[in-house]
């Protein structure tokens, strides 16, 4: 149960990281989308191996990478993991830059569907009475979200797909959470690099100082939630996972309010009622089970 709440408190503060990361982004609106991805892993890469190297784990990681290249089934995994992530970056990145940020909070809230999706068919959790209702009133909300924009909305399911199946893989992969990470930020670097200087229209670098050092934290800001968040992937059931994650999206959607005043209708507002439903009423299942538990136990 401690190393439960662990994770939890872990998979709280990846999300709360994830939902104020939309405002980092804005500062960046004279960067192109594919630049800030390419600068993104890059940082990544930098900022893992100063993390690695101070915390002194030098020798653990390249004991990990060892026994990674020698598991072809564990290196295809953190492979298909690095390139989950790096379409999933993208398409985040390219929907707020254009000024959606509504509809980038839209995937990360259907993106627990599919984690209870994944959990229930391919981990075999059991889902409790109160979860399936959950999942019936967050799907409707979807739905209703859906149907008022007219038009299936392609880049929050491409969101909430590439990243249920990063966190699945992720929940799989027994290497310690900065060894992952770190090899997938290796796996994708060299395709960044190339990219930034040779193909780019901005040049490597070439922005003024605030904005250079805006880029250098982009790797900060994007390491930290994804190493706790594969610390609370092993940590907790996917399902409870999925559903910590209704967090970000709020806090996304509460920005696209109140900070970049996007339009926001009485029909969306009923819609996203349903999915805070949602999450309510998961909640109280889950302490509800919780306390239940306890007393069993004394």
């Amino acid at each position: 149960m401690k190393e439960q709440k662990k994770g939890i408190l872990f998979g709280f503060i990846a999300y709360i990281f994830w939902g104020i990361i939309p405002i980092y982004w804005k500062l960046l609106p004279t960067v192109d989308p594919l630049d800030i991805l390419c600068y993104r892993i890059v940082w990544s890469f930098v900022f893992m191996i100063l993390y690695i190297l101070i915390t002194r784990r030098w020798s653990l990681f390249l004991a990990e990478v060892n026994v990674v290249l020698q598991d072809k089934k564990k290196l295809f995994a953190i492979i298909c993991a690095a390139m989950l992530i790096s379409v999933n970056w993208f398409t985040f990145i390219y929907t707020v830059s254009q000024g959606h940020v509504t509809q980038a909070s839209l995937g990360y809230y259907i993106n627990p569907l599919v984690n209870v999706l994944l959990a229930t068919l391919i981990l075999k959790e059991k889902l409790s009475r109160s979860g399936m209702i959950s999942c019936g009133l967050a799907l409707f909300g979807v739905l209703l979200l859906t149907i008022q924009t007219g038009e299936i909305p392609y880049a929050p399911l491409i969101m909430a797909v590439t990243f249920s199946f990063y966190g699945l893989i992720k929940k799989g992969i027994t290497v310690s959470s900065y060894t992952g990470l770190t090899i997938e930020t290796v796996v994708i670097m060299p395709i960044a690099v190339i990219y930034l200087v040779f193909f780019s229209r901005q040049g490597f670098m070439h922005y003024e100082l605030s904005t250079n050092l805006l880029l250098m934290g982009a790797g900060i800001v994007t390491a930290i939630p994804l190493l706790l968040f594969a610390q609370a992937a092993k940590q907790i059931s996917y399902i409870i996972l999925g559903f910590i994650q209704y967090i970000g999206p709020t806090i996304m959607l509460l920005s696209a309010l109140f900070l970049y005043h996007e339009p926001y209708s009485a029909e969306q507002f009923i819609a996203f009622g349903f999915i805070w439903l949602a999450i309510a009423v998961f909640t109280y299942g889950n302490i509800y089970t919780y306390r239940k538990e306890k007393r069993f136990a004394k």
